[in-house]
């Protein structure tokens, strides 16, 4: 079994950009979770399927493909064959993940794949459950976080790079009620692994972050560097 940490938390609060810089200076395998539930939301949306219409996300489980592949280290997901990554980061794409997630057919269908990836390699995997339900023994547990003006903020200045209209006031609403649905969703809910270190990352730069989260595996390792072997 590889080495696994596992970094939650609540949307825009980080979790993909540091899990991606943790993952490349240890030289693990960077797993996006999140990528893999949103390439499944656009499937759905594709298929016109509402978040509320159960026995139709059930069934367009059967027929969703989704799969990773690695090239150069990074992290491509696959949808029926099709290389997803520059669609899946808009706003409807998250909102319908975070409801279509909260299916046990869409969670079981999506940890499975989850779980033979953390066997598999060293892997750093971010998302809403890992440390709690995905993988429960791993090594390392971050549960990363941030006030919601803080990640709405985030939020509005990455659509801006893209180009993107960006309204920071219905972004955070958008944020709450998925932190609403994340946390009270009755199959595997989020929340902080009791063996989870806080690292609220509000007042943090990225540089500042990726290094508490260096010294933390540090600290798991005893100082004895096998986290940087």
């Amino acid at each position: 079994m590889g080495r696994q940490i596992a970094i939650d938390g609540p949307a825009g609060a980080g979790k993909s950009t540091i899990a991606r810089s943790l993952a490349k200076k240890l030289g693990y395998i960077y797993v996006d979770t999140g990528a893999m539930y949103r390439a499944m939301a656009l499937f759905l949306l594709r298929k016109g399927i509402r978040a509320d219409e159960t026995e139709k996300i059930e069934a367009a489980c059967g027929e969703a493909d989704i799969t990773i592949a690695f090239d150069d280290g990074e992290q491509q997901v696959l949808l029926n064959g099709e290389h997803v990554n520059g669609l899946i980061r808009t706003e409807e794409v998250g909102n319908m993940a975070s409801a279509s997630s909260v299916n046990p057919k869409v969670r079981e269908k999506m940890t499975e794949l989850q779980r033979r990836l953390g066997q598999e390699a060293d892997v750093v995997m971010d998302g809403r459950d890992i440390g709690t339900f995905v993988l429960p023994g791993a090594d390392v547990k971050i549960y990363l976080t941030a006030s919601i003006e803080e990640r709405a903020r985030r939020r509005a200045l990455e659509y801006e790079r893209k180009g993107q209209p960006a309204d920071i006031e219905q972004i955070a609403k958008d944020i709450a009620e998925r932190d609403y649905r994340d946390m009270h969703r009755e199959h595997a809910p989020l929340r902080q692994a009791e063996d989870a270190v806080l690292v609220d990352t509000s007042d943090m730069t990225i540089e500042e972050v990726e290094a508490r989260l260096l010294s933390l595996c540090g600290e798991k390792s005893g100082g004895k560097g096998d986290f940087f072997a």
